[in-house]
């Protein structure tokens, strides 16, 4: 019998504590009905399947992640946007593992849930918005936004991974790899044809 109140929220949640738990590559059907105390057809009232809910996790981490850059940047500009977001990121990474990786994965989304997701959204207002502080305008938005998340990412895993085994602490490092963002995103290059058409 199926547990009074389920609802695709809930099962969304359950799921996502699975994923930080285990890894989101790891979660299944049956490992969730388990936890919720049902029977596996029992999920399939509320989503449509793993794709399906690896997508929700999606939406839902976006979302929790979104919060929280939102709080940690609130009033802020400049540097202190840069590294109060940075640190949200990472944060959030850090705190849950298998929800951050369900937004860095081109999963299938429904349409319809997606067009309803203020994460997604208010990420990239969030994000730009901070950019637009350092005076840039597309189409420099867009490559310093990828500049920014491949830099996060790729901290955020290798340091889950156990990536940094050199003595130096990887604080110290995330740090001056915010200063470094700092400066590029301060001196933004013109473009390669701009530069090579220069007389000068």
């Amino acid at each position: 019998m199926a547990r009074a109140g389920l609802t695709a929220d809930r099962v969304t949640l359950a799921a996502a504590e699975l994923a930080d738990e285990v890894g989101l590559d790891q979660v299944t059907m049956s490992q969730v009905a388990r936890r919720l105390g049902v029977k596996d057809a029992s999920l399939y009232t509320h989503v449509r399947g793993l794709d399906d809910l690896r997508g929700r996790i999606a939406l839902l981490a976006a979302d929790e992640k979104t919060i929280r850059i939102a709080e940690a940047t609130a009033g802020l500009s400049g540097q202190d946007a840069l590294v109060a977001f940075a640190d949200a990121w990472r944060a959030y990474a850090a705190a849950h593992p298998g929800r951050y990786m369900a937004t860095q994965l081109p999963l299938k989304i429904d349409p319809e849930l997606a067009a309803n997701a203020p994460g997604p959204r208010r990420a990239v207002e969030l994000t730009y918005g901070m950019l637009r502080g350092y005076g840039l305008a597309e189409p420099d938005l867009t490559d310093a936004v990828r500049l920014l998340r491949s830099t996060f990412h790729g901290f955020v895993a290798l340091e889950a991974a156990g990536g940094f085994a050199h003595e130096r602490s990887p604080q110290d490092s995330w740090v001056r790899a915010l200063d470094a963002l700092h400066t590029a995103l301060t001196h933004w290059p013109a473009p390669r044809e701009a530069r090579e058409g220069d007389p000068t």
